[in-house]
Formats: C-alpha cells, sequence, structure tokens
C-alpha cells in the first residue's frame, strides 16, 4: 500500500523532482515550473519508509505534478486514483489537473480521469538556429530605479497584480533577464530571457510584454528576435509559451522563428 503523506521541505524531492524532469520528452514551461509549482502544496508517496513519488496540487484544488520512481509503476494508476478520491484522499479535493502533452505519463492518467479538457497555453521551441538574427530595436537592460517603472507598465498592460510582479521583476532585475523598449522616454514593452539554474540549463526561456497602445506593429516580434539572439550568444536554445487565447502572440512567436509541438492542457476531474 502507498502511503500519501505531505511533505513541509521541499528539498526533501530534489531527486525524484530531477527524474521527472528527465523524463519529459521536451522542456517544460519555465513559468509552471520555477513559478507555480513551488508555491503547491507537495505530497510525498511512500512504500513503507521509502519515498518512492511525488505529487503538487495547487491552491485552486489542481494538480500539477505526478511521479513515481519506474520500478513501482505498476501501482502508479492505483495511487494516483488514491490522491483521487474524494473520501479518502489525504491531500483534500482535487478538482483537475494542469499537464504539458510533454509529461507524458502524468498526461496519461490525468486522461484516464478526465470529465473534461481543454488546451490552456502553447509551449514553443527553437528547433534550429536558422531563425532571423537581426532586430531594429534598442533593446536595454533594466535597472534596480527602473523597479517601479515596469511595474506599473505590467500593471496597466496586463493587469499583474502589483505584489507579485514587483517581486518578480525585482528577482529578474537582479539576475539581469529583464529588457525594456523605450521610445521618447516611454516604456512601450518589456522583455525577459529567464535562465533555468538546476534543471533545464540548456534552455532560455522568454517572454514580452507589449503596451497596448504599440500592438499590431511587428514590435513582438522584434522583442523575440532580441531574445532568441542573446539566448544564442550564451549558447542556449530558446523556448516561451502562451495562452491559447492570444492569437497575436503566437503569430509573432512563428514570425520569431520558434515552433510549437507541445500545449499545456487543463483537465477537470
Amino acid at each position: 500500500m502507498i502511503n500519501i503523506i505531505k511533505i513541509e521541505q521541499l528539498e526533501e524531492l530534489s531527486e525524484l523532482k530531477a527524474k521527472y524532469i528527465e523524463q519529459a520528452i521536451a522542456p517544460l514551461d519555465g513559468m509552471w515550473l520555477c513559478g507555480f509549482v513551488p508555491m503547491a502544496t507537495h505530497f510525498g508517496l511512500y512504500n513503507e519508509d521509502n519515498l518512492i513519488g511525488f505529487c503538487c496540487i495547487n491552491a485552486d484544488g489542481y494538480l500539477l505534478q505526478y511521479y513515481m520512481k519506474p520500478k513501482y509503476y505498476s501501482d502508479s494508476s492505483s495511487t494516483f486514483a488514491a490522491i483521487l478520491n474524494k473520501e479518502t484522499s489525504p491531500c483534500g479535493e482535487v478538482k483537475g489537473a494542469f499537464c504539458s502533452t510533454a509529461e507524458t505519463k502524468y498526461l496519461s492518467f490525468c486522461l484516464d480521469h478526465a470529465a473534461n479538457s481543454q488546451v490552456n497555453a502553447l509551449m514553443f521551441q527553437q528547433i534550429s538556429n536558422s531563425v532571423k538574427q537581426d532586430t531594429y530595436l534598442p533593446m536595454m537592460s533594466a535597472t534596480i530605479d527602473q523597479l517601479s517603472e515596469f511595474v506599473e507598465f505590467a500593471k496597466a498592460n496586463i493587469g499583474a497584480p502589483e505584489e507579485w510582479v514587483t517581486g518578480y521583476y525585482a528577482n529578474l532585475i537582479s539576475r539581469q533577464e529583464l529588457f525594456g523598449y523605450w521610445k521618447n522616454n516611454e516604456l512601450l514593452a518589456a522583455g525577459e530571457c529567464r535562465l533555468f539554474d538546476e534543471h533545464q540549463t540548456e534552455y532560455a526561456d522568454l517572454g514580452m510584454v507589449v503596451a497596448e497602445s504599440e500592438r499590431g506593429q511587428g514590435i513582438a516580434t522584434q522583442i523575440l528576435t532580441y531574445l532568441i539572439a542573446l539566448a544564442n550568444s550564451k549558447g542556449l536554445t530558446a523556448m516561451c509559451s502562451t495562452e491559447k487565447t492570444n492569437i497575436a502572440s503566437q503569430k509573432a512567436i512563428t514570425r520569431a522563428g520558434l515552433t510549437s509541438s507541445h500545449r499545456i492542457v487543463q483537465f477537470d476531474f
């Protein structure tokens, strides 16, 4: 019998997390992997006293990751069902899951229990180095003195919560991973080239926001072109993602030379 016990220190799962990421058939989205997953509640899966797997569930009751060691894979299906059991699960009510199509084993179990599903986001990746490398935008690295300007920009153009985006941008600035495009002293676009510290270190995860007043002019493609070239100069492969409903962003990413072959799917159980 597999026991499901809440994990207090994520360091306990370091080895299992590494194995989980290694089994993915494509890089996992950086925002989910490094942003949303660490904030979720984690549970260890134990065979007697041996930690053999884990799962994590966000505050809304959605499963974000699920893994068991290959040696115990025969128990994976029944353990997954036990996690979802509303009457006996120590994880509380699990309403559904978010899973990328690159997480094939986890995806299979989500499909087994899904009442319905929908694509949440498209994942893009640089397939070759033949992408366009030139850009006319004078992008500049952000400084800590510009933090409040970037925060107000994100609040105005994507409705980002002030407290969250302040910490998020401050961290990017400290790592020299946030860039801006100004015209007439007005910030019109922000670009991110986020590096991975532990896993997927051969990739750079890109992000960008363009002011609403400047959209439709090709600025997004130019920003991405700049960021791809920056990633490549560091010997890294570029990747990014965008919501399924953001058609304009998808067009800009494609024009910049990235290709989408995987999705992040939302399941409701």
